[in-house]
């Protein structure tokens, strides 16, 4: 199975951006539809954005079209997401997602344990 750390969360302005990445061990992510899912307290945990395999396909949450893009790197095994236009209602603990199907929102098998980003007003 893979596994998933997330790095590059943190406290920015609204307006600011940030650079989230993913780095994939023990599997190569090359065979997984990966995503992003973020949690807000309270909220359930929703689907961000997904990518295809060979990058090539994106997919994306109405809530950050425009604003975030997805992206991977088969040969270092990391996937990113690049937040700009940050918002307070972007506030949540983002999460990796390797596996299921590219234009949906249910997550796949896999998760990393999450960084938290804070937007503030």
């Amino acid at each position: 199975q893979v596994q998933l750390v997330e790095s590059g969360g943190g406290a920015v302005q609204a307006g600011g951006s940030l650079r989230l990445s993913c780095k994939a061990s023990k599997r190569s992510i090359s065979t997984y539809i990966m995503g992003w899912f973020r949690q807000a307290p309270g909220k359930e945990r929703e689907f961000v954005a997904r990518i295809s395999w060979r990058g090539d396909s994106t997919y994306y949450a109405d809530s950050v079209k425009g604003r975030f893009t997805i992206s991977r790197d088969n040969a270092r095994n990391t996937v990113s997401l690049q937040m700009n236009s940050l918002k307070p209602e972007d506030t949540a603990v983002y999460y990796c997602n390797a596996g299921g199907v590219l234009a949906t929102i249910e997550p796949g098998k896999f998760w990393g344990q999450g960084t938290r980003v804070t937007v503030s007003s």
